[in-house]
């Protein structure tokens, strides 16, 4: 019995998963693009204590943004709707956050309890708050939500498909 028809198949068959493998690749980064366009912001100095960076608004007319709470990288979603920087309970287990005293705010999806946390720090490309006040939401999954605790110590400004970012530089 000969091995060589056998060996082909083989070998066509791992071809054409490595093809399949290839597109897959390439087609989950373009979705992940569409999603969070800001996977590595771009920061400008403005001077030696002040840095700009622009966002692209996503697809859906979000901004999302890779980023960093206490130096561990987070992805987040800018919320000038959010009076606090909410953060969910895994992703807050995941960056060693304490919980705090507990207390019932205001969210799209009702009533909720949450537990207070500061935060050492947060940054957003070379832009970069020190002790700022969070929530963490065991009732949230997904991204971290940006919101005004952070946001109300910067100057932002939106302009057709871009947001910029002005603040302390890190």
């Amino acid at each position: 019995m000969d091995a060589s028809p056998r060996y082909g198949r083989r070998m066509l068959l791992l071809a054409w998963l490595g093809v399949l493998g290839v597109v897959y690749f390439f087609f989950s980064d373009q979705i992940e693009r569409q999603i969070n366009p800001n996977r590595a912001p771009e920061s400008h100095l403005l001077d030696d204590t002040t840095a700009q960076i622009v966002l692209e608004r996503n697809r859906y007319g979000h901004y999302i943004s890779n980023g960093a709470i206490n130096g561990r990288r987070a992805t987040f979603l800018l919320d000038t709707g959010a009076t606090n920087i909410s953060i969910p309970a895994d992703i807050a287990k995941r960056l060693g956050l304490v919980r705090g005293a507990p207390v019932r705010v205001n969210t799209a999806n009702g009533v909720v309890t949450v537990y207070r946390t500061r935060l050492d720090s947060v940054s957003v490309g070379d832009l970069r708050l020190t002790d700022l006040e969070a929530n963490i939401n065991p009732h949230m999954h997904g991204d971290v939500l940006l919101g005004m605790s952070f946001l109300k110590n910067i100057h932002f400004e939106q302009q057709g498909r871009e947001l910029t970012l002005i603040g302390p530089a890190d």
